[in-house]
């Protein structure tokens, strides 16, 4: 089980409950939000996904609204396991359920 890192006051609205989630795994190490920004985006769901791949794991990108904050994730795995990990914890409803 990993640990998550705040050393920021602000967070995109939702994002610490998945990074939570996502830290909880067995094959992460260690999750940090980083800094925060403004974009021209519109989208209204939060979205993670894989960006960059760093000496120690991964640069991943939290995007809702018109704001953009970075999060490193410490992990030996690879990205599809990660992309795998990132949908398999995603707090949002509006996730497709097998079966249905």
């Amino acid at each position: 089980m990993g640990r998550l890192v705040q050393n920021h006051s602000t967070h995109i609205k939702g994002l610490i409950k998945w990074l939570k989630k996502i830290s909880e795994r067995n094959e992460i190490k260690t999750v940090t939000p980083a800094s925060l920004s403004k974009t021209n985006g519109k989208g209204e769901k939060l979205v993670l996904k894989v960006t960059v791949k760093t000496n120690e794991g991964y640069k991943l990108l939290a995007r809702k609204g018109k704001l953009v904050q970075e999060v490193f994730l410490v992990t030996s795995i690879d990205e599809s396991k990660v992309k795998e990990i990132l949908e398999e914890t995603n707090p949002m409803p509006s996730r497709k359920k097998k079966g249905f």
